[in-house]
């Protein structure tokens, strides 16, 4: 299963124009969010007590999601990453990624976790083919994990990232977002576990999207904040690449060859760059982070339609998108959580663990 995308049959047409919405950003990367469970309650993505869940009835099949990600191939598509709440909760998840990776379209397919089940699965997810692994890592203190997200199992986090360097993963990331008075000083311990244990730590303001309702100005640690803490500890910062516009986290490197990333999404976003999209686990297809709706092709699919039929519902949203969502909502005069609880209740995928990261 993980061998080269040469050997397995193309299943659809190759892409012979480049699909562009309203601002000229190509449809390129997918993000698919295979179950809205969770088995973390971080506060800045589900600090509530109570959620309600998507119906397990409407969650799409492996064969769903692989038929959809082949129509948006078609389209433009070369990216996937595979998404939740956490991914790994969703039983065989190596079976979808074997599905996804017969499509030589598909050059980069990729998973975000929370890695409290990596150790468990990270053998058999790169055999059945996945690229790369990024894990959420937000504190290397086990009592911090424990209030920060109601979690114990720090130590399965850190087992996670090791076997996946094990099972042969040889780009891992860390993701860690961070929040003023939570975990801003432990931005250089960061560096130095990435260093130590050979992966890269890009960290993320936190932002006010989906369920994060106790989300306040003041608690974003801003870019040039982390730059400047960085700095004093550990030595001059150098850009790499900075001409690069395409990812959404720039790229810096230390005295010591160590680098890291920072994801600037609420002081510096890059909407003007985005070739983003999200489709839900029950198959509602986001075109923006930031979106209060978004277009339902479970529906579709399970109506009968063709596959050029979905594919002519995707190409014409996404040519007429304009969404420019965190550039918005950085221009409000005041700026509060996107969401109240009410609203989340009232609809589920208006939630970051349902819409996917």
């Amino acid at each position: 299963m993980g061998g080269s995308l040469g050997a397995h049959r193309l299943r659809g047409p190759a892409v012979t124009t480049i699909l562009a919405d309203a601002h000229r950003r190509p449809l390129k990367s997918l993000r698919i969010s295979v179950t809205d469970r969770c088995n973390m309650r971080c506060s800045y993505c589900m600090p509530e007590d109570h959620y309600l869940w998507l119906p397990r009835s409407s969650i799409l099949t492996f064969e769903e999601f692989a038929r959809l990600a082949g129509v948006f191939a078609g389209l433009g598509v070369d990216e996937i990453r595979l998404t939740g709440g956490e991914p790994l909760l969703r039983r065989d998840l190596p079976a979808l990624v074997a599905l996804l990776r017969r499509d030589p379209r598909i050059t980069d397919l990729s998973l975000t976790t929370n890695g409290v089940l990596l150790a468990e699965h990270a053998a058999a997810l790169f055999a059945a083919g996945l690229g790369r692994v990024t894990v959420s890592l937000d504190t290397l203190r086990p009592d911090r994990l424990r209030a920060f997200s109601q979690s114990a199992q720090h130590a399965d986090i850190l087992s996670g990232i090791d076997a996946a360097q094990r099972a042969g993963f040889g780009r891992l990331k860390v993701n860690s977002v961070v929040i003023r008075g939570v975990n801003e000083d432990e931005l250089c311990d960061l560096i130095a576990f990435g260093r130590d244990r050979g992966v890269e730590v890009r960290f993320i303001e936190y932002m006010d999207v989906g369920g994060a309702t106790r989300w306040s100005q003041r608690q974003v640690v801003r870019r040039d904040e982390m730059l400047e803490i960085i700095f004093r500890r550990l030595g001059p910062v150098e850009p790499v690449d900075p001409g690069a516009v395409s990812a959404p986290a720039r790229r810096y490197r230390l005295p010591d060859g160590s680098t890291f990333g920072i994801i600037a999404s609420v002081t510096a976003p890059f909407c003007g760059d985005c070739d983003r999209s999200r489709l839900t686990a029950d198959g509602n297809w986001l075109l923006c982070l930031y979106a209060e709706g978004g277009i339902d092709l479970r529906e579709a699919v399970r109506g009968g339609a063709s596959d050029s039929e979905l594919g002519a519902l995707i190409a014409a949203a996404w040519r007429g998108r304009r969404d420019r969502g965190a550039e918005e909502r950085r221009g409000l005069p005041s700026r509060e959580a996107l969401y109240q609880v009410d609203g989340l209740r009232a609809d589920p995928h208006l939630e970051m663990h349902t819409r996917g990261g």
